[in-house]
C-alpha cells in the first residue's frame, strides 16, 4: 500500500511507471516499451518488489509490409454447420490482416525489478490476454490467444489457452483449459460425454489452485442419459470444489467439497479453511459457507430472488497482503458482511439505502450495523476499509449537493469530508426538474422527466425531447425498473447531455419509452407503442402548459436514434430531430437487434416496419443526423447514416449528415463535441424554437 504502478502512454510507447502517494515522486520502471494491447493490468508480485508485465518482444521487428498488389482474391466458404451470426463492423480481410493482429498482439511477459529496474523473460513470446499471477508468487495463470483466426467473428472471438506458468523458468507447467474459436456453430455433440472444464480457475490464498469440475460420468450413466433425456444422470452427479497443488499433475488434485447442485461461483476465507459458495437457479440464489472441517453442513449467509428490491451481495471480498482476493470476515472469523441496496416500491417518497449486515457464518444471524439516510441526501457505500465494517468511505450527495466521499467511522460516529468537488455548471444543475407519472391511451403508465430553465415565466416553452426505446413483458416488469430511480441524485450532467438546452430556454424532456408485448415479440407493437408514448407525452406536458406543442424537436443516440428516425416518419409531431449513430434499416442486422431474437426470415414484417429508411418519404421535420466514421457497434454502420441521407435527398427532406473522423460509437473529442453543439443549437433554434406554426420546411442546401 505504499507505491502505486500506472501505465503511461507517449505518443510511440508505453511504459509503467511508481509513485510514492506521499510525496508525488514517480519514476519509470520499464526500459523495454510495455505491449499494452490485449493485456492492460498491473500485478503486483507478493513480496511487492517486482510487477509482472508484458512488453515487446526483443528483436521484433518492423510490421508485416503490406503487399503492393493483392496476391489473391478474398475468400469465404460457408461451413456445414448453421452459424446464427451478428453483423460485425470490422473483420479481418486477408492474410496481411491477420498477420498484424499477430504482430501487435504477441508479447513477452516478464518480471520487472521496481527497484534496479530490470526485466527478466519469463516464457515464450505469445499472444497473451490475461496473467494472473499466484499469492505465494511462483506461478502465473496465463491466458493466450490460439490461432487459427476467423474472417467471420472478431479477433476477440479467437480460441485461448489457460495454462499455468512457472515463473522461475518460464516453463508451462500444465494446460487448465481452452476454448476453441467462437464461430457461431453449434457446440460438437460429441464433446458431451468428454471430461468436463475445469470451470472458475483461481488462486486460492494459499497459492494451489481452486476450480469447479462436475463429477465425471460413468460409462453405463452416459448410455442411460441417452435413453432418459440426461435427466436421471445429471440428477446423480455432483459438482465440486477442487484443489489443484504443485506441480499441478493428476495426483495433486483432490476433491475439498461436493454439492448435489451445480454451483456458480466459490470464494475462499483467508486460510482456504472455509468455502463461500453462490448457487443459482433461475432468479433464485443461495449463498452460503461451507467449513472444510464440517462439509456436510451448509450455512446460509443470504437466499432470496435477483430482482428483488433488496439486492444483497454477500461475502464482500477483500485482499490479503501478498495479492489473494478473499471473503472479508470479522476479526474473529465468525462473521461475514451482506452489502447492498435497499429500494422502496415508491421511490419518489422514499430514496435508495446503501446498507451492511453483519451474519454470523454459523446461525445465520443478521444485525444491521449500517444504512444511509432515505429523506433529502443520498449515500452510497464505496469502500470498508477494516475487518469489523466500521469504517467506511462513503459518496453523498443532494439534488443540489455536488457528490462528495467521506470517511466514515460508525463505532465512534466521526467523519471526515475527503473530496471537494466543484460544480461547474451551476445554472444548469440547479434548473427545475419535475418527474411525472403519464398514461398513454391503452392506459400503461410510465415516466417521464422534465428539466426547464430556473428562471422560467411560466409561458409554452418549445422543447427537446430525448429518448431512448426499451423493451418490457409487462406494467410490473416496467414498474420493477422504476424503483431504481434517486430522486435524491445531483444532476449528472456529461458532454452530451441535452438539458444544456435549458441554458438557450428550450424545456427538455426525458421520457421513458415502454415497448410492450409478449417475450420474444414485443416489437410486434413498437410502432402503435411508440406513437402512443410520444403523444401520451405531448399531450400531458401540453395540458400542463409546459411546452408549445408546435415547437417540438426530438432526439437520441445510438437505438435513441434509430427511434428518433422511427417517430419523425411515423408521427406528425416534430418539427426537428438529431440523429447519432444510428440504424435505419433493421435487414442489414438479419439475425437479431437489440432485444430482438427473431431473424428477418422469422419476422420479416417487423424489419421492414421497423426500418424507417423504408418510410423515409413520409418524414416531417428536418433531420441532422451525425455519425463516427469508425463506429465499432454491432449494427450501426456509418453507411446506414450514408443510405438515409441519400434517400432524404432524393427525396426532397431537408436533413444533414455530420460524419467524424477517428469517432467510434459516440462523439469523444474536445473539437467534435464543440462542433456538434454549435450545429445542434443552430439547427434547434432555426428549425424548433423560431418556427412559425404551419409551416413547411423546406429543403436547406447549405
Amino acid at each position: 500500500g505504499s507505491t502505486i504502478a500506472f501505465f503511461a502512454h507517449a505518443a510511440d510507447e508505453t511504459h509503467i511507471y511508481t509513485a510514492d502517494p506521499i510525496s508525488g515522486r514517480t519514476r519509470q520502471i520499464t526500459r523495454r516499451p510495455v505491449l499494452a494491447t490485449y493485456y492492460t493490468s498491473i500485478e503486483w508480485t507478493a513480496d511487492s518488489r517486482s510487477i509482472l508485465a508484458v512488453l515487446i518482444p526483443e528483436n521484433r521487428g518492423a510490421p508485416p509490409a503490406k503487399p503492393a498488389v493483392p496476391t489473391a482474391p478474398q475468400v469465404r466458404m460457408t461451413t456445414p454447420e448453421t452459424n446464427r451470426l451478428r453483423t460485425y463492423p470490422d473483420l479481418l480481410q486477408d492474410r496481411h490482416e491477420i498477420a498484424l493482429v499477430e504482430y501487435y498482439t504477441t508479447g513477452q511477459l516478464a518480471v520487472v525489478d521496481v527497484e534496479r529496474r530490470r526485466a527478466r523473460n519469463v516464457g515464450e513470446a505469445s499472444m497473451i490476454r490475461r496473467v494472473d499471477i499466484s499469492p505465494n508468487g511462483m506461478h502465473a495463470l496465463v491466458t493466450t490467444t490460439q490461432k487459427p483466426f476467423s474472417y467471420i467473428v472478431p479477433t476477440n472471438s479467437a480460441g485461448t489457452a489457460t495454462e499455468i506458468w512457472n515463473l522461475a523458468d518460464g516453463a508451462v507447467m500444465v494446460l487448465v483449459s481452452e476454448q476453441e474459436i467462437r464461430d457461431g456453430a453449434p457446440a460438437d455433440s460429441s464433446n458431451q460425454n468428454a471430461d468436463p472444464d475445469k470451470r472458475n480457475a483461481t488462486w486460492r490464498p494459499d497459492g494451489t489452485l481452486g476450480f469447479l469440475q462436475m463429477e465425471p460420468r460413468e460409462d453405463d450413466e452416459a448410455e442411460e442419459e441417452e435413453e432418459e433425456g440426461g435427466e436421471r444422470s445429471r440428477s446423480r452427479r455432483q459438482d465440486r470444489v477442487m484443489q489443484w497443488s504443485a506441480p499441478f499433475g493428476d495426483a495433486s488434485i483432490t476433491v475439498v467439497f461436493e454439492n448435489s447442485g451445480r454451483m456458480g461461483s466459490v470464494r475462499y476465507s483467508t486460510d482456504a479453511q472455509t468455502l463461500f459458495v453462490r448457487q443459482q437457479t433461475g432468479q433464485r440464489v443461495h449463498d452460503f459457507a461451507v467449513m472444510l472441517s464440517d462439509p456436510d453442513t451448509k450455512h446460509t449467509i443470504y437466499r432470496g430472488e435477483l430482482k428483488r428490491r433488496r439486492r444483497g451481495q454477500p461475502a464482500l471480498a477483500t485482499k490479503t497482503a501478498n495479492g489473494a482476493t478473499v471473503v472479508r470476515t470479522s476479526s474473529d472469523g465468525q462473521h461475514v458482511f451482506v452489502t447492498g441496496i435497499e429500494y422502496h416500491e415508491d421511490p419518489m417518497q422514499e430514496g435508495p439505502q446503501s446498507y451492511i449486515d453483519r451474519v454470523a457464518i454459523e446461525s445465520g444471524e443478521k444485525e444491521r450495523i449500517y444504512e444511509s439516510g432515505n429523506v433529502g441526501m443520498s449515500e452510497r457505500l464505496l469502500a470498508i476499509l477494516d475487518d469489523e465494517a466500521t469504517k467506511l468511505v462513503v459518496r453523498r450527495e443532494s439534488r443540489t449537493d455536488v457528490p462528495d466521499s467521506y470517511f466514515r467511522n460508525t463505532a465512534d460516529g466521526t467523519e471526515r469530508q475527503l473530496t471537494h468537488n466543484t460544480d461547474y455548471t451551476p445554472d444548469i444543475t440547479s434548473a427545475d426538474r419535475r418527474r411525472y407519472e403519464v398514461t398513454r391511451a391503452d392506459g400503461f403508465k410510465f415516466a417521464v422527466n422534465v428539466t426547464v430553465p430556473d428562471d422560467w415565466n411560466g409561458e409554452p416553452l418549445p422543447g427537446m425531447m430525448w429518448f431512448y426505446p426499451r423493451e418490457y413483458t409487462d406494467q410490473d416488469g416496467y414498474d420493477e425498473t422504476r424503483e431504481t430511480y434517486n430522486k435524491d441524485a445531483f444532476p449528472n450532467l456529461r458532454s452530451r447531455s441535452m438539458d444544456i438546452l435549458v441554458r438557450t430556454g428550450y424545456a427538455v424532456i426525458s421520457p421513458d419509452a415502454p415497448i410492450i408485448g409478449d417475450a420474444g415479440r414485443m416489437n410486434d407493437n413498437y410502432e402503435h407503442d411508440l406513437r402512443n408514448n410520444l403523444a401520451a407525452v405531448i399531450d400531458f406536458l401540453d395540458e400542463e402548459g409546459i411546452i408549445d406543442r408546435t415547437r417540438l424537436g426530438i432526439g437520441g443516440h445510438s437505438y435513441g436514434a434509430f427511434g428518433t428516425v422511427n417517430a419523425m416518419v411515423h408521427t406528425p409531431f416534430f418539427k426537428a430531430g438529431i440523429a447519432g449513430d444510428g440504424n435505419y434499416n433493421r435487414t442489414l442486422t438479419p439475425f437479431s437487434f437489440q432485444s430482438e431474437r427473431r431473424s428477418v426470415w422469422q419476422a420479416p414484417n417487423v424489419y421492414l416496419s421497423m426500418s424507417p429508411l423504408f418510410y423515409a418519404n413520409n418524414l416531417t421535420g428536418a433531420l441532422l443526423m451525425y455519425h463516427g466514421e469508425h463506429d465499432q457497434n454491432v449494427g450501426t454502420f456509418p453507411i446506414n447514416s450514408w443510405r438515409l441521407y441519400e434517400a432524404l435527398e432524393s427525396l426532397g427532406k431537408t436533413a444533414s449528415l455530420y460524419v467524424y473522423p477517428f469517432e467510434d460509437h459516440g462523439p469523444a473529442t474536445r473539437e467534435t463535441l464543440l462542433d456538434l453543439w454549435a450545429r445542434w443549437t443552430a439547427w434547434l433554434d432555426k428549425y424548433v424554437k423560431n418556427a412559425k406554426e404551419g409551416e413547411k420546411i423546406a429543403a436547406d442546401r447549405q
